[in-house]
Protein backbone atom coordinates (compact mmCIF):
# COMPACT_ATOMS: atom_id res chain seq x y z
CA UNK A 1 0.00 0.00 0.00
CA UNK A 2 1.08 3.60 -0.46
CA UNK A 3 1.46 5.69 2.69
CA UNK A 4 1.33 9.43 2.99
CA UNK A 5 4.74 10.96 3.61
CA UNK A 6 5.14 13.28 6.57
CA UNK A 7 8.13 15.19 5.18
CA UNK A 8 8.69 16.59 1.70
CA UNK A 9 6.06 17.55 -0.84
CA UNK A 10 2.93 15.44 -1.34
CA UNK A 11 2.95 11.73 -0.68
CA UNK A 12 5.66 9.18 -1.25
CA UNK A 13 5.58 7.46 -4.63
CA UNK A 14 7.71 5.23 -6.81
CA UNK A 15 8.39 8.27 -9.00
CA UNK A 16 10.48 9.82 -6.22
CA UNK A 17 12.68 6.69 -6.06
CA UNK A 18 13.03 6.61 -9.84
CA UNK A 19 14.15 10.24 -10.08
CA UNK A 20 16.74 9.82 -7.30
CA UNK A 21 18.28 6.73 -8.94
CA UNK A 22 18.25 8.27 -12.43
CA UNK A 23 20.02 11.49 -11.44
CA UNK A 24 22.66 9.72 -9.33
CA UNK A 25 23.71 7.22 -11.99
CA UNK A 26 23.28 9.65 -14.88
CA UNK A 27 25.90 11.84 -13.20
CA UNK A 28 28.27 8.89 -12.87
CA UNK A 29 27.51 7.70 -16.41
CA UNK A 30 28.76 11.03 -17.78
CA UNK A 31 32.15 10.25 -16.25
CA UNK A 32 32.68 6.93 -18.10
CA UNK A 33 35.23 8.31 -20.58
CA UNK A 34 36.97 10.76 -18.17
CA UNK A 35 37.20 7.96 -15.61
CA UNK A 36 39.21 5.76 -17.98
CA UNK A 37 41.54 8.67 -18.71
CA UNK A 38 42.06 9.59 -15.05
CA UNK A 39 42.68 5.96 -14.14
CA UNK A 40 45.36 5.65 -16.82
CA UNK A 41 47.02 8.96 -15.90
CA UNK A 42 46.97 8.33 -12.15
CA UNK A 43 48.01 4.66 -12.31
CA UNK A 44 50.02 4.26 -15.54
CA UNK A 45 51.16 0.81 -14.40
CA UNK A 46 48.66 -1.93 -13.52
CA UNK A 47 45.74 0.40 -14.14
CA UNK A 48 43.12 -2.28 -13.97
CA UNK A 49 44.47 -3.90 -10.83
CA UNK A 50 44.54 -0.52 -9.05
CA UNK A 51 40.97 0.08 -10.16
CA UNK A 52 40.07 -3.28 -8.65
CA UNK A 53 41.74 -2.30 -5.38
CA UNK A 54 39.87 1.02 -5.18
CA UNK A 55 36.55 -0.62 -5.97
CA UNK A 56 37.38 -3.45 -3.61
CA UNK A 57 37.83 -1.15 -0.62
CA UNK A 58 34.60 0.65 -1.51
CA UNK A 59 32.70 -2.61 -1.85
CA UNK A 60 33.98 -4.04 1.41
CA UNK A 61 33.03 -0.87 3.30
CA UNK A 62 29.58 -1.06 1.72
CA UNK A 63 29.30 -4.63 2.93
CA UNK A 64 30.19 -3.53 6.47
CA UNK A 65 27.78 -0.59 6.59
CA UNK A 66 24.71 -1.85 4.70
CA UNK A 67 23.09 -3.79 7.60
CA UNK A 68 23.43 -0.85 10.00
CA UNK A 69 22.01 1.70 7.56
CA UNK A 70 19.16 -0.64 6.68
CA UNK A 71 18.29 -1.28 10.33
CA UNK A 72 18.49 2.43 11.23
CA UNK A 73 16.24 3.37 8.31
CA UNK A 74 13.64 0.88 9.61
CA UNK A 75 13.50 2.91 12.83
CA UNK A 76 14.25 6.53 11.93
CA UNK A 77 12.84 6.64 8.43
CA UNK A 78 14.17 6.44 4.89
CA UNK A 79 14.56 10.10 3.86
CA UNK A 80 17.46 11.07 6.11
CA UNK A 81 19.45 8.00 5.11
CA UNK A 82 18.57 8.43 1.45
CA UNK A 83 19.96 11.97 1.65
CA UNK A 84 23.10 10.67 3.34
CA UNK A 85 23.75 7.88 0.84
CA UNK A 86 23.20 10.10 -2.22
CA UNK A 87 25.44 12.85 -0.81
CA UNK A 88 28.39 10.59 0.00
CA UNK A 89 28.05 8.54 -3.20
CA UNK A 90 28.27 11.72 -5.31
CA UNK A 91 30.81 13.56 -3.13
CA UNK A 92 33.93 12.29 -5.02
CA UNK A 93 32.75 13.61 -8.42
CA UNK A 94 34.22 17.16 -8.33
CA UNK A 95 37.53 15.83 -7.01
CA UNK A 96 38.18 14.08 -10.33
CA UNK A 97 39.59 17.41 -11.58
CA UNK A 98 40.58 18.96 -8.25
CA UNK A 99 42.82 16.08 -7.16
CA UNK A 100 42.73 12.58 -8.72
CA UNK A 101 44.35 11.06 -5.65
CA UNK A 102 41.69 12.56 -3.39
CA UNK A 103 39.11 11.42 -5.92
CA UNK A 104 40.11 7.76 -5.65
CA UNK A 105 40.52 8.02 -1.88
CA UNK A 106 37.01 9.45 -1.51
CA UNK A 107 35.58 6.77 -3.82
CA UNK A 108 37.04 4.14 -1.50
CA UNK A 109 35.76 5.77 1.69
CA UNK A 110 32.35 6.58 0.17
CA UNK A 111 31.58 2.87 0.28
CA UNK A 112 30.53 3.38 3.91
CA UNK A 113 27.40 5.17 2.67
CA UNK A 114 27.20 3.99 -0.96
CA UNK A 115 24.14 1.80 -0.38
CA UNK A 116 21.50 3.89 -2.16
CA UNK A 117 19.79 0.84 -3.66
CA UNK A 118 19.27 -0.67 -0.20
CA UNK A 119 17.40 2.41 1.05
CA UNK A 120 15.55 2.89 -2.25
CA UNK A 121 14.22 -0.68 -2.28
CA UNK A 122 13.09 -0.31 1.34
CA UNK A 123 11.45 3.01 0.35
CA UNK A 124 9.58 1.30 -2.49
CA UNK A 125 8.52 -1.56 -0.20
CA UNK A 126 6.97 0.97 2.19
CA UNK A 127 4.67 2.43 -0.45
CA UNK A 128 3.64 -0.47 -2.70
CA UNK A 129 1.33 -3.41 -2.25
CA UNK A 130 2.98 -6.81 -2.26
CA UNK A 131 1.55 -7.79 -5.63
CA UNK A 132 2.92 -4.57 -7.18
CA UNK A 133 6.35 -4.66 -5.63
CA UNK A 134 8.15 -6.73 -8.24
CA UNK A 135 7.00 -4.30 -10.94
CA UNK A 136 8.23 -1.38 -8.83
CA UNK A 137 11.62 -3.04 -8.26
CA UNK A 138 11.88 -3.71 -11.98
CA UNK A 139 11.16 -0.06 -12.71
CA UNK A 140 13.83 1.13 -10.27
CA UNK A 141 16.41 -1.30 -11.68
CA UNK A 142 15.42 -0.33 -15.21
CA UNK A 143 15.95 3.32 -14.31
CA UNK A 144 19.57 2.48 -13.52
CA UNK A 145 19.93 1.12 -17.06
CA UNK A 146 18.03 4.12 -18.48
CA UNK A 147 20.49 6.50 -16.85
CA UNK A 148 23.26 4.81 -18.85
CA UNK A 149 21.49 4.89 -22.22
CA UNK A 150 22.69 8.36 -23.16
CA UNK A 151 24.99 9.58 -20.37
CA UNK A 152 28.23 7.83 -21.50
CA UNK A 153 27.72 9.08 -25.08
CA UNK A 154 26.98 12.61 -23.85
CA UNK A 155 30.02 12.49 -21.59
CA UNK A 156 32.27 11.24 -24.41
CA UNK A 157 31.01 13.98 -26.76
CA UNK A 158 31.49 16.76 -24.21
CA UNK A 159 34.93 15.42 -23.34
CA UNK A 160 36.02 15.38 -27.00
CA UNK A 161 34.63 18.84 -27.76
CA UNK A 162 35.25 20.77 -24.54
CA UNK A 163 37.48 18.65 -22.32
CA UNK A 164 37.00 16.54 -19.22
CA UNK A 165 36.63 19.55 -16.92
CA UNK A 166 33.24 20.46 -18.39
CA UNK A 167 32.04 16.87 -18.06
CA UNK A 168 32.98 16.83 -14.39
CA UNK A 169 31.23 20.20 -13.89
CA UNK A 170 28.00 18.95 -15.51
CA UNK A 171 28.10 15.74 -13.46
CA UNK A 172 28.63 17.78 -10.28
CA UNK A 173 25.64 20.01 -11.06
CA UNK A 174 23.43 16.97 -11.65
CA UNK A 175 24.63 15.40 -8.39
CA UNK A 176 23.82 18.60 -6.49
CA UNK A 177 20.37 18.64 -8.13
CA UNK A 178 19.82 15.06 -6.94
CA UNK A 179 20.76 15.96 -3.37
CA UNK A 180 18.46 18.99 -3.49
CA UNK A 181 15.62 16.84 -4.86
CA UNK A 182 15.94 14.42 -1.95
CA UNK A 183 16.13 17.24 0.61
CA UNK A 184 13.29 19.44 -0.67
CA UNK A 185 10.96 17.13 -2.61
CA UNK A 186 11.19 13.50 -1.52
CA UNK A 187 8.68 12.70 1.25
CA UNK A 188 9.24 10.25 4.08
CA UNK A 189 7.84 6.81 3.16
CA UNK A 190 7.85 5.07 6.54
CA UNK A 191 4.56 5.60 8.43
CA UNK A 192 4.75 7.60 11.65
CA UNK A 193 3.44 4.67 13.65
CA UNK A 194 6.42 2.59 12.48
CA UNK A 195 8.99 5.34 12.86
CA UNK A 196 10.56 6.38 16.14
CA UNK A 197 10.39 10.05 17.10
CA UNK A 198 13.31 9.76 19.51
CA UNK A 199 16.87 9.49 18.26
CA UNK A 200 17.91 7.82 21.51
CA UNK A 201 16.56 4.42 20.54
CA UNK A 202 19.22 1.76 21.06
CA UNK A 203 20.58 -0.28 18.16
CA UNK A 204 22.12 -3.58 19.18
CA UNK A 205 25.55 -4.59 17.89
CA UNK A 206 23.97 -7.66 16.29
CA UNK A 207 21.91 -5.44 14.00
CA UNK A 208 24.95 -3.36 13.00
CA UNK A 209 27.35 -6.30 12.63
CA UNK A 210 27.42 -7.44 8.96
CA UNK A 211 28.88 -10.78 10.00
CA UNK A 212 25.90 -11.27 12.31
CA UNK A 213 23.78 -10.95 9.18
CA UNK A 214 25.86 -13.70 7.59
CA UNK A 215 25.36 -15.83 10.71
CA UNK A 216 21.60 -15.28 10.44
CA UNK A 217 21.87 -16.31 6.80
CA UNK A 218 23.17 -19.69 7.89
CA UNK A 219 20.29 -20.26 10.30
CA UNK A 220 17.54 -19.93 7.71
CA UNK A 221 17.83 -22.21 4.71
CA UNK A 222 15.87 -19.94 2.38
CA UNK A 223 17.89 -16.84 3.30
CA UNK A 224 21.07 -18.86 2.80
CA UNK A 225 20.00 -20.04 -0.65
CA UNK A 226 18.99 -16.54 -1.76
CA UNK A 227 22.19 -14.92 -0.50
CA UNK A 228 24.43 -17.59 -2.08
CA UNK A 229 22.54 -17.11 -5.35
CA UNK A 230 23.06 -13.34 -5.16
CA UNK A 231 26.76 -13.77 -4.38
CA UNK A 232 27.48 -16.26 -7.18
CA UNK A 233 25.53 -14.28 -9.79
CA UNK A 234 26.60 -10.76 -8.83
CA UNK A 235 30.31 -11.53 -8.36
CA UNK A 236 30.91 -11.90 -12.14
CA UNK A 237 28.53 -9.02 -12.88
CA UNK A 238 30.51 -6.67 -10.62
CA UNK A 239 33.78 -7.70 -12.22
CA UNK A 240 32.33 -7.33 -15.69
CA UNK A 241 30.93 -3.88 -14.97
CA UNK A 242 34.33 -2.62 -13.81
CA UNK A 243 36.29 -3.88 -16.82
CA UNK A 244 34.03 -4.40 -19.79
CA UNK A 245 34.32 -0.96 -21.43
CA UNK A 246 38.10 -1.18 -21.30
CA UNK A 247 37.93 -4.75 -22.62
CA UNK A 248 35.77 -3.68 -25.57
CA UNK A 249 38.11 -0.81 -26.37
CA UNK A 250 41.41 -2.67 -26.30
CA UNK A 251 40.81 -6.36 -26.89
CA UNK A 252 37.78 -6.23 -29.21
CA UNK A 253 38.91 -2.88 -30.71
CA UNK A 254 35.65 -0.96 -30.29
CA UNK A 255 35.85 2.77 -31.02
CA UNK A 256 34.61 5.23 -28.34
CA UNK A 257 31.51 5.87 -30.45
CA UNK A 258 30.83 2.13 -30.72
CA UNK A 259 31.19 1.72 -26.96
CA UNK A 260 28.67 4.52 -26.35
CA UNK A 261 26.27 2.94 -28.84
CA UNK A 262 26.72 -0.46 -27.20
CA UNK A 263 25.89 0.97 -23.77
CA UNK A 264 22.82 2.70 -25.21
CA UNK A 265 21.57 -0.48 -26.87
CA UNK A 266 21.99 -2.59 -23.74
CA UNK A 267 20.37 0.15 -21.66
CA UNK A 268 17.30 0.41 -23.90
CA UNK A 269 16.83 -3.35 -24.00
CA UNK A 270 17.28 -3.49 -20.22
CA UNK A 271 14.47 -0.95 -19.87
CA UNK A 272 12.15 -3.22 -21.81
CA UNK A 273 13.32 -6.32 -19.93
CA UNK A 274 12.98 -4.86 -16.44
CA UNK A 275 9.57 -3.32 -16.97
CA UNK A 276 7.41 -4.96 -19.62
CA UNK A 277 9.12 -8.37 -19.76
CA UNK A 278 9.59 -8.62 -15.98
CA UNK A 279 5.91 -7.85 -15.31
CA UNK A 280 4.76 -10.47 -17.80
CA UNK A 281 7.15 -13.11 -16.46
CA UNK A 282 6.21 -12.49 -12.82
CA UNK A 283 2.53 -12.94 -13.66
CA UNK A 284 2.95 -15.99 -15.87
CA UNK A 285 5.83 -18.11 -14.55
CA UNK A 286 6.21 -16.73 -11.02
CA UNK A 287 8.97 -15.10 -9.01
CA UNK A 288 11.35 -18.03 -8.62
CA UNK A 289 11.18 -19.10 -12.26
CA UNK A 290 11.86 -15.51 -13.31
CA UNK A 291 15.06 -15.61 -11.25
CA UNK A 292 16.06 -18.89 -12.90
CA UNK A 293 15.39 -17.49 -16.37
CA UNK A 294 17.47 -14.39 -15.64
CA UNK A 295 20.36 -16.57 -14.46
CA UNK A 296 20.09 -18.61 -17.66
CA UNK A 297 20.41 -15.47 -19.75
CA UNK A 298 23.41 -14.38 -17.67
CA UNK A 299 25.13 -17.75 -18.16
CA UNK A 300 24.66 -17.56 -21.94
CA UNK A 301 25.87 -13.95 -22.04
CA UNK A 302 29.06 -14.59 -20.03
CA UNK A 303 29.97 -17.66 -22.07
CA UNK A 304 29.55 -15.64 -25.28
CA UNK A 305 31.71 -12.82 -23.92
CA UNK A 306 34.35 -15.36 -22.92
CA UNK A 307 34.65 -17.10 -26.30
CA UNK A 308 33.68 -14.17 -28.53
CA UNK A 309 36.46 -12.47 -30.45
CA UNK A 310 34.55 -10.45 -33.05
CA UNK A 311 32.57 -7.21 -32.57
CA UNK A 312 29.31 -8.74 -33.81
CA UNK A 313 29.56 -11.38 -31.10
CA UNK A 314 29.75 -8.68 -28.45
CA UNK A 315 26.68 -6.95 -29.89
CA UNK A 316 24.74 -10.22 -29.90
CA UNK A 317 25.84 -11.09 -26.37
CA UNK A 318 24.86 -7.58 -25.26
CA UNK A 319 21.23 -8.27 -26.15
CA UNK A 320 21.32 -11.36 -23.95
CA UNK A 321 22.98 -9.32 -21.17
CA UNK A 322 20.02 -6.94 -21.21
CA UNK A 323 17.63 -9.86 -20.72
CA UNK A 324 19.67 -11.08 -17.74
CA UNK A 325 19.03 -7.77 -15.96
CA UNK A 326 15.70 -9.13 -14.69
CA UNK A 327 17.51 -11.26 -12.08
CA UNK A 328 18.20 -8.71 -9.34
CA UNK A 329 14.73 -7.07 -9.19
CA UNK A 330 13.18 -10.55 -9.17
CA UNK A 331 15.45 -11.62 -6.29
CA UNK A 332 14.67 -8.41 -4.38
CA UNK A 333 10.95 -9.01 -4.81
CA UNK A 334 11.35 -12.62 -3.66
CA UNK A 335 13.04 -11.47 -0.46
CA UNK A 336 10.67 -8.57 0.13
CA UNK A 337 7.54 -10.72 -0.23
CA UNK A 338 8.75 -12.87 2.65
CA UNK A 339 9.77 -10.09 5.06
CA UNK A 340 7.70 -8.20 7.62
CA UNK A 341 6.77 -4.57 6.84
CA UNK A 342 9.11 -3.22 9.54
CA UNK A 343 12.02 -5.36 8.32
CA UNK A 344 12.27 -4.25 4.69
CA UNK A 345 15.38 -2.17 5.39
CA UNK A 346 17.08 -5.07 7.16
CA UNK A 347 16.49 -7.66 4.44
CA UNK A 348 17.35 -5.30 1.60
CA UNK A 349 20.43 -4.26 3.59
CA UNK A 350 21.53 -7.89 3.74
CA UNK A 351 21.20 -8.29 -0.02
CA UNK A 352 22.93 -4.96 -0.66
CA UNK A 353 25.69 -6.01 1.73
CA UNK A 354 26.30 -9.19 -0.27
CA UNK A 355 26.37 -7.12 -3.46
CA UNK A 356 28.79 -4.70 -1.79
CA UNK A 357 31.10 -7.59 -0.97
CA UNK A 358 30.91 -8.66 -4.64
CA UNK A 359 31.67 -5.09 -5.72
CA UNK A 360 34.89 -5.45 -3.76
CA UNK A 361 35.87 -8.95 -4.84
CA UNK A 362 34.64 -8.90 -8.46
CA UNK A 363 36.82 -6.14 -9.96
CA UNK A 364 39.98 -7.37 -8.21
CA UNK A 365 39.27 -10.96 -9.22
CA UNK A 366 38.67 -10.07 -12.87
CA UNK A 367 41.84 -7.98 -12.96
CA UNK A 368 43.86 -10.81 -11.46
CA UNK A 369 42.49 -13.37 -13.95
CA UNK A 370 43.22 -11.03 -16.88
CA UNK A 371 46.75 -10.68 -15.49
CA UNK A 372 47.21 -14.45 -15.17
CA UNK A 373 46.19 -14.96 -18.80
CA UNK A 374 48.37 -12.08 -20.04
CA UNK A 375 45.43 -10.00 -21.25
CA UNK A 376 46.79 -6.52 -20.62
CA UNK A 377 44.21 -3.88 -19.84
CA UNK A 378 46.44 -1.08 -18.64
CA UNK A 379 47.34 0.32 -22.07
CA UNK A 380 44.77 2.78 -23.42
CA UNK A 381 46.22 2.73 -26.94
CA UNK A 382 44.06 0.49 -29.11
CA UNK A 383 46.92 -0.08 -31.56
CA UNK A 384 48.84 -1.93 -28.88
CA UNK A 385 46.38 -4.84 -28.91
CA UNK A 386 48.10 -8.18 -29.18
CA UNK A 387 48.76 -9.52 -32.65
CA UNK A 388 46.77 -12.50 -33.92
CA UNK A 389 49.73 -14.78 -33.23
CA UNK A 390 49.80 -13.64 -29.62
CA UNK A 391 46.11 -13.90 -28.87
CA UNK A 392 44.88 -16.55 -26.55
CA UNK A 393 42.35 -19.13 -27.61
CA UNK A 394 39.95 -17.75 -24.98
CA UNK A 395 39.80 -13.95 -25.42
CA UNK A 396 37.99 -13.31 -22.13
CA UNK A 397 38.99 -15.83 -19.43
CA UNK A 398 37.31 -13.93 -16.53
CA UNK A 399 33.96 -14.11 -18.30
CA UNK A 400 34.20 -17.90 -18.48
CA UNK A 401 34.99 -17.96 -14.78
CA UNK A 402 31.86 -15.87 -14.27
CA UNK A 403 29.83 -18.33 -16.34
CA UNK A 404 30.97 -21.16 -14.07
CA UNK A 405 29.90 -19.15 -11.01
CA UNK A 406 26.45 -18.60 -12.55
CA UNK A 407 26.11 -22.35 -13.17
CA UNK A 408 26.46 -22.87 -9.43
CA UNK A 409 24.04 -19.98 -8.79
CA UNK A 410 21.47 -21.73 -10.98
CA UNK A 411 21.91 -25.00 -9.09
CA UNK A 412 21.44 -23.21 -5.76
CA UNK A 413 18.45 -21.17 -6.93
CA UNK A 414 16.57 -24.30 -7.99
CA UNK A 415 16.17 -25.18 -4.30
CA UNK A 416 14.74 -21.79 -3.24
CA UNK A 417 11.11 -22.30 -2.15
CA UNK A 418 8.53 -20.18 -3.95
CA UNK A 419 6.77 -19.04 -0.76
CA UNK A 420 8.54 -18.77 2.57
CA UNK A 421 8.57 -16.50 5.61
CA UNK A 422 12.07 -15.30 6.49
CA UNK A 423 11.66 -16.19 10.13
CA UNK A 424 15.21 -15.51 11.22
CA UNK A 425 15.29 -12.06 9.66
CA UNK A 426 12.04 -11.23 11.39
CA UNK A 427 13.40 -12.50 14.67
CA UNK A 428 16.04 -9.77 14.67
CA UNK A 429 13.30 -7.20 15.21
CA UNK A 430 12.99 -8.55 18.70
CA UNK A 431 16.53 -7.38 19.38
CA UNK A 432 15.60 -3.76 18.78
CA UNK A 433 14.16 -3.25 22.21
CA UNK A 434 11.67 -5.88 23.20
CA UNK A 435 8.20 -4.45 23.21
CA UNK A 436 8.85 -1.34 21.09
CA UNK A 437 9.49 -3.34 17.97
CA UNK A 438 6.49 -5.53 18.69
CA UNK A 439 4.34 -2.45 18.96
CA UNK A 440 5.55 -1.28 15.57
CA UNK A 441 4.63 -4.58 14.00
CA UNK A 442 1.21 -4.63 15.65
CA UNK A 443 0.44 -1.11 14.51
CA UNK A 444 1.29 -1.87 10.91
CA UNK A 445 -0.83 -3.87 8.53
CA UNK A 446 0.74 -6.37 6.11
CA UNK A 447 1.82 -4.75 2.90
CA UNK A 448 -0.43 -6.89 0.82
CA UNK A 449 -3.57 -6.26 2.92
CA UNK A 450 -6.01 -3.59 1.76
CA UNK A 451 -6.84 -0.80 4.19
CA UNK A 452 -9.59 1.73 4.52
CA UNK A 453 -7.23 4.50 3.50
CA UNK A 454 -8.04 3.86 -0.12
CA UNK A 455 -6.97 7.26 -1.36
CA UNK A 456 -3.38 6.43 -0.43
CA UNK A 457 -3.31 3.43 -2.76
CA UNK A 458 -1.65 4.29 -6.06
CA UNK A 459 -2.10 1.89 -8.99
CA UNK A 460 1.51 1.16 -9.83
CA UNK A 461 2.37 1.91 -13.44
CA UNK A 462 -0.06 -0.39 -15.19
CA UNK A 463 1.62 0.53 -18.49
CA UNK A 464 5.25 1.12 -17.63
CA UNK A 465 8.52 1.30 -19.51
CA UNK A 466 12.30 1.85 -18.34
Amino acid sequence: MLVRGSHGRGRASVTHAVVVIFLEFFAWGLLTTPMLTVLHETFPQHTFLMNGLVQGVKGFLSFLSAPLIGALSDIWGRKSFLLMTVFFTCAPIPFMRISPWWYFALISVSGIFAVTFSVIFAYVADITAEDERSTAYGLVSATFAASLVTSPAIGAYLSAQYGDSLVVLVATVIAVADIAFVFFVVPESLPDKMRLTSWGFPISWEQADPFASLRRVGKDTTVLLICVTVFLSYLPEAGQYSSFFLYLRQVIEFSPAAIAAFIAMVGILSIVAQTLLLSVLMRTIGNKNTVLLGLGFQLFQLAWYGFGSEPWMMWAAGTVAAMSSITFPAVSALVSHSAAPDQQGVVQGMITGIRGLCNGLGPALYGFIFYLFDVELNDMDVSSTSSPDGRTIIPGPPFLFGACAVVFALLVAIFIPEHHQLAEVKTCSAHKSGTSSTAHAQNSSPLGTPTNDAEDIEPLLQNSSM
